[in-house]
């Protein structure tokens, strides 16, 4: 980014006296560099308590929303109603700059992984930018905007939301040419009230989307058929059994998935189909860009995953972990497990389950019923962590084929017992809520000795 705090203060129809050249945004006065404009937002702690620390990080200009008169002097300072409001409607005016293409990313589950398959295929032919990280909501999606390089031509946004109307104001923002939808599951469900309400809110990523641009969703899911209907935008189904753009899952392994698309062969470094979906949604938005063949299989081969989305790791005693710790919904940790148990081992299989959040009222059959997706020929041991888990642990229980070990919060002696009962040749997968921190387990099994 190269523009002056004066051009940025006339886009939002402020002022500055004096005007500086500013090369990055940061919301965080510890990540402010030289020439950096700060942006203090209201959190735990309001933002502009912080600018002390953001000038001598090297910050050359602020938004500021407090009396004036507790305004620096020692920086450019752009007075604004609201630093946020203020930095999403520069991110617009960035984005216009650049003229960079969105397209933008939401579902219940499969985002993350959609959008690092999207941006791969897409830097085979074009300077691509991406979300990094989590950075999906009204705070992160501007600050990945305004983070993109200055030569970017397809910028590639997930957007996330927990209520409705959030990806109005994201898609609004963000103004895509391509939109697309993972599925629809039960993420959020509590808040949503029903799958109903969560289609509508995916649906939402329209309302900012090119009148000439181009809606993908899931073939299998009859909520959004009727809420796709009458769009004036192209829409597209993909799907493994059915849809416009059609997969076919000819090999599965342990780190890699191989599928077929009208006749053409691609292999992915992810295990499961149901990442072949997501790479599905890849290849429509190669293609309505024009790329080839070999250019989409370049891309899926390249791919550089996000951390913590199905990602094989190894314990310190040698077996075989696959995490996917970073959130979960009773689709997505019913797809891991089925997939996890088809996937071959030199030892045991063992599965480390933790509380899946934001269910509602449904939220205990919803984890018993994850007892439908438990083989118990296939595993040695399920390991369930919090106070949700115990429904599934008496589902499990009523079979009595399978050792259960069910720890309701007690994180370390949870730890304590799959380092006693993991040996060098098994394999293990954990999956959970971001919330119930399995990342600290799994951090603590590549320590294993």
């Amino acid at each position: 980014m190269k523009v002056t705090s004066q051009e940025i203060a006339e886009a939002l129809s402020s002022h500055c006296e004096k005007s500086v050249e500013i090369t990055n945004v940061e919301f965080d006065s510890r990540k402010v560099t030289e020439g950096s404009l700060f942006v203090p937002l209201a959190g735990a702690r309001d933002g502009h308590e912080f600018i002390q620390q953001a000038i001598e990080n090297g910050a050359t200009a602020t938004f500021w929303s407090w009396d004036m008169a507790q305004a620096p002097t020692e920086i450019s300072v752009i007075p604004v109603e609201d630093t946020l409001k203020a930095m999403q409607a520069l991110s617009k005016y960035y984005l216009a700059k650049v003229g960079a293409e969105v397209i933008a990313v939401t579902g219940s589950n499969g985002k993350t992984t959609t959008k690092d398959l999207t941006a791969s295929v897409l830097a085979q032919r074009y300077r691509t930018y991406k979300t990094q990280g989590n950075y999906n909501n009204n705070i992160g999606l501007p600050y990945t905007i305004l983070h993109m390089p200055e030569e970017t031509e397809k910028l590639v946004l997930e957007m996330g939301m927990d209520h409705a109307n959030e990806i109005t104001e994201l898609s609004q923002m963000a103004q895509p040419k391509v939109a697309a939808i993972t599925m629809i599951g039960e993420a959020h469900i509590e808040n949503l009230g029903s799958r109903e309400g969560i289609a509508k809110a995916k649906i939402e990523i329209v309302d900012g989307l090119s009148k000439k641009g181009l809606l993908i969703i899931p073939a299998n899911e009859p909520l959004l058929k009727p809420l796709s209907q009458n769009l004036s935008q192209e829409v597209t189904t993909f799907g493994l059994a059915e849809g416009d753009v059609r997969g076919e899952v000819t090999r599965e392994e342990k780190t890699a998935t191989t599928f077929t698309v009208a006749g053409e062969s691609f292999t992915i470094p992810l295990p499961g189909s149901y990442n072949v979906t997501n790479a599905l949604i890849a290849y429509t938005v190669g293609r309505f860009f024009g790329l080839s063949i070999e250019e989409i299989r370049q891309g899926f081969a390249t791919v550089a995953i996000t951390q913590n989305r199905t990602e094989w790791l190894t314990a310190g005693n040698g077996a075989a972990i696959l995490s996917d710790v970073y959130n979960a919904n009773p689709t997505a940790m019913g797809l891991v497990l089925e997939t996890f148990q088809k996937l071959p081992t030199n030892g045991r299989r063992f599965a480390v389950l933790a509380d899946m959040l934001e269910l509602g009222p449904d939220s205990p059959t919803m984890h018993a019923q994850m007892s439908e997706h438990i083989d118990p020929d296939k595993f040695a041991g399920i390991f369930l962590y919090g106070s949700q888990m115990e429904n599934l642990r008496d589902a499990l229980q009523v079979s009595g084929e399978l050792p259960v070990f069910y720890f309701e919060k007690d994180k370390q002696a949870l730890i304590q017992e799959i380092e006693t009962q993991l040996e060098a040749e098994d394999s293990i997968v954990l999956k959970g809520s971001n919330g119930m921190g399995l990342y600290e387990v799994v951090e603590r099994l590549q320590k294993l000795n």
